[in-house]
């Protein structure tokens, strides 16, 4: 019998926590559970639809324009609708050679990180914070160092522990805001003081600010305006607040008066001339999402926003549950007292599959310094749905501390 061949170590160590539940939930759902599945940050799996004029343009785009290959950064027209955006909502003054469209956020985060890390480089992170960046660094051989949100304080970032965590291999620093998976949104100051440390130390920030129109109190302030001395690459796309996610429609830019990072555009303008070019048609519904009616975004936060309410108070009522309240974006992360019943939050979230059929997403997952003892839940569901789902982590906790 001939030996199987092996896959390669980076490969098999990726490990994608939000979607490693969908296993011991497959087998819950086989065994004939039913699934309450709070993991995933799909708009469209509720009660929130793709806006009709985005699927006639879509639609159209691919009658009307050339469904041949495209530009490698990606066509020009959603280039300069995005740079329109940028302005309009941040005040960002970029041209449309700063901007490149991926194939969602994740390819820009993959295609970064290619082009940043040499092995045993370093990049600061958010802890917890969205897996991906972690996943992609370490498969390029780098290394991921987590700083902390503190949870006393909204999730607020802790900028000292930055300071303290920056080395000489620390070749950027990623900022998510709205934060996934907390909820966070960051002030003003602190991200100003997020700016002077980038600028003291000279490394580029990485802004993700996918969630920036889903914030549910205040004012969202995107780095794009700190001062032009800080080097940036503000990262966005269209799957949450544009409601296509299944579209893969994503973008970068960068602003660098200075160009100390015209070789880092160079190694991505490499990569994203092999991959040939972004999607065509969805590109023309990308851009129609950025200039046509926006009255969509106001309802989609109103039921948002109820939906945190509820979750607060529901998720606080529950024994061994206590959660801060999610200023933004389309999640919470509730703090689960383990109390010596389970060993881990991985084992906690797979037994509450198990015996109840809810899916969350274990904490640890985003980050295993900062992130234990928590779980990520999402504020997507209608409330009828969210309340099922509390009553039987209720029954849950009950049962298992008593």
């Amino acid at each position: 019998m001939r030996a199987k061949i092996k896959a390669s170590r980076r490969a098999m160590e990726m490990d994608y926590a939000i979607r490693e539940v969908t296993v011991p939930a497959a087998a819950a759902a086989k065994a004939g559970k039913k699934l309450y599945n709070l993991n995933i940050g799909d708009p469209n799996k509720w009660d929130f639809e793709t806006p009709e004029y985005f699927k006639n343009t879509l639609r159209e785009a691919v009658d009307l324009t050339d469904n041949g290959y495209g530009d490698s950064q990606g066509n020009l027209n959603l280039r300069e609708a995005i740079v329109q955006r940028e302005y309009e909502k941040h005040g960002a003054r970029i041209a449309s050679d700063d901007v490149y469209i991926t194939a969602g956020l994740s390819e820009c985060i993959n295609v970064l990180m290619a082009t940043l890390l040499e092995p045993g480089d370093e990049v600061l992170v958010p802890g917890p914070g969205y897996p991906s960046y972690a996943q992609y660094a370490n498969f390029y051989e780098g290394r991921i160092v987590p700083y902390r949100q503190i949870e006393e304080e909204d999730w607020r970032p802790d900028i000292d522990m930055m300071r303290e965590r920056i080395t000489d291999r620390t070749r950027a620093l990623v900022v998510i805001n709205p934060n996934n998976p907390t909820g966070a949104v960051y002030g003003e100051k602190d991200l100003r003081a997020i700016g002077d440390l980038a600028a003291e130390y000279g490394i580029p920030l990485v802004s993700d600010e996918i969630y920036d129109k889903i914030v549910f109190d205040g004012d969202f302030f995107s780095l794009s305006r700190l001062p032009d001395d800080v080097p940036r690459i503000i990262m966005n796309g269209f799957s949450k607040v544009n409601l296509m996610p299944g579209w893969r429609e994503g973008y970068c830019y960068f602003m660098d008066e200075h160009g100390i990072m015209d070789e880092i555009r160079e190694g991505m303008m490499k990569q994203f001339r092999v991959r040939i070019c972004p999607n065509v048609p969805c590109q023309e519904a990308a851009r129609a999402s950025l200039q046509g009616p926006q009255d969509y975004i106001f309802d989609m936060k109103h039921k948002l926003k109820e939906r945190e309410d509820f979750s607060y108070k529901r998720l606080n009522e529950i024994p061994g549950i206590s959660t801060e309240h999610a200023r933004g974006a389309l999640y919470m992360f509730p703090r689960v007292d383990l109390g010596g019943v389970w060993s881990s939050d991985k084992e906690f979230v797979f037994d509450l599959i198990r015996e109840e059929g809810v899916v969350l997403v274990h904490g640890s997952g985003f980050c295993n310094e900062f992130g234990h003892g928590h779980f990520r839940t999402i504020l997507l569901p209608p409330l009828e749905t969210l309340e099922t789902a509390y009553d039987l982590l209720e029954r849950f906790m009950r049962k298992r501390l008593a």
